[in-house]
């Protein structure tokens, strides 16, 4: 007598997500591994979902990158007091956005794509904007000036944080050590001067000091 077959399990329906759990979940893997690393096959595993399931929050990896911008600027992008006077708010306004950048890099990778941005930091690019002009430039000068600004606040933080990466992952001398090491005085005199002391200073924490260097370079061109 044939035996009855076992009942059929359905799989159901994949459980249901919020927009939180999905930008949480993305921040965890950008943590971990990096941007490059987060595509949606890996956030709808990491949240026990499917890629279409995902769909209904967010429609692309640039949607969802927005979202991570706005969440990490909601959480510690903090307006700080701005002082009066105009040269010294775009000091502070630029320094506060150097601050919580350079605590988390990977977001500088997506920023320098120049078209994604979070919508909660406008108002320090506003405030920027509004020095540059409160100190006599033209429009087109501010936007100019706030973009050499972003180029020299960014590449700042790049640089760091890669050349820190590197020297974590490998303890040897570096190549430049290795060259610096060599010179040739007779045709790099100055270079070989400072060869020894040349990985200590450019260690040195001198952001603000170029910032105001910066602006006041570009205050000049009224």
């Amino acid at each position: 007598m044939p035996q009855p077959s076992a009942p059929r399990t359905s799989l159901g329906r994949p459980p249901r997500i919020s927009r939180e759990e999905v930008v949480a979940a993305a921040r965890r893997i950008v943590d971990a591994d990096g941007v490059n690393r987060l595509t949606m096959r890996r956030l709808a595993a990491e949240i026990g979902s499917t890629p279409m399931a995902l769909y209904h929050h967010v429609r692309s990896k640039d949607e969802l990158l927005v979202l991570l911008l706005d969440d990490y600027a909601a959480r510690t992008l903090h307006r700080p007091e701005l002082p009066e006077e105009p040269r010294e708010r775009v000091i502070v306004a630029t320094d506060a956005i150097h601050s919580a950048l350079a605590d988390c890099p990977w977001i500088v990778d997506v920023l320098t794509a120049d078209d994604l941005l979070s919508t909660s930091a406008l108002w320090f690019v506003e405030q920027i904007i509004d020095g540059l002009l409160a100190c006599g430039l033209t429009p087109r000068q501010a936007v100019h000036g706030y973009r050499a600004i972003w180029y020299y606040t960014a590449g700042e933080i790049v640089v760091r944080t890669t050349a820190a990466r590197r020297r974590t992952d490998d303890d040897r001398p570096t190549y430049r050590e290795r060259v610096f090491g060599e010179l040739d005085p007779s045709e790099l005199p100055r270079l070989e001067q400072v060869a020894d002391r040349w990985a200590s200073l450019t260690a040195e924490d001198t952001y603000l000091d170029g910032l105001r260097a910066l602006v006041d370079g570009l205050l000049a061109s009224r």
